[in-house]
């Protein structure tokens, strides 16, 4: 009887009492039981009061960072700069904080240094000093001056026959111009032009001349 009693009706009017008893349980009850073990209630309510207020201030930051965007996008619309320019000058700005950077700097005084050592060393200097001597022997040497030599003996003959090449060429000219069958040659084409331009004026006279005496009509010359 007792556990039929303790039963929930259904279609009793008070059912839904349980409902809105449970709903109207705070989400911040669960929340809080779930806190971590350590935190007394003070603690808590403190950290939640500045979570909130850390919560609401990156929200005002994001708004204010959003609207300085649009107003900056503006800006560069009115000026006249493109994406592209941005990007060269936050490359360029990128370089310039690279090498103002502590590592770049520490770097470049590391190869400095190495630089240094290497130069000064000793197996440098005698790598460099071999590498002298073996160039003045080389320029010193027989076989380097002799091949020096042919090769300007050799640059000399060529201009030389280049030239008398050049020579060669304006002599045979200027012999075929003197020739005999270049004289015939040239009096022909002399001769027909003046036969071409003579023709031409010829026509070019009979068609302009004016008509005088000389062109009577035979009526004019016919008896009475």
């Amino acid at each position: 009887m007792e556990s039929a009693n303790q039963d929930i009706n259904l279609n009793s009017p008070n059912k839904g009492l349980l409902a809105d008893a449970m709903t109207d349980v705070p989400v911040d009850n669960a929340a809080r039981s779930a806190a971590p073990e350590g935190l007394i209630l003070a603690e808590e309510e403190e950290l939640r009061s500045e979570l909130a207020k850390v919560e609401e201030e990156i929200g005002t930051l994001r708004q204010v960072l959003a609207a300085k965007e649009r107003h900056c996008g503006e800006l560069k619309r009115k000026l006249g700069l493109t994406p592209l320019d941005g990007l060269k000058q936050n490359l360029s700005k990128s370089w310039h904080d690279v090498q103002v950077s502590n590592a770049y700097v520490k770097t470049s005084e590391k190869l400095g240094e190495w630089n240094d050592k290497v130069t000064q060393s000793d197996l440098y200097l005698s790598a460099s000093s071999t590498l002298e001597d073996w160039n003045e022997k080389l320029t010193q040497s027989e076989a380097y001056k002799k091949t020096q030599e042919t090769l300007s003996q050799a640059g000399q003959k060529t201009s030389a026959a280049l030239s008398n090449v050049g020579s060669v060429i304006s002599r045979k000219l200027g012999d075929m111009r003197n020739s005999a069958t270049f004289k015939s040659f040239e009096d022909r084409v002399g001769t027909i032009k003046n036969r071409v331009v003579g023709s031409r004026e010829n026509s070019t006279d009979g068609l302009h001349s004016p008509s005088g005496a000389g062109d009577k009509s035979p009526q004019d010359n016919a008896p009475f």
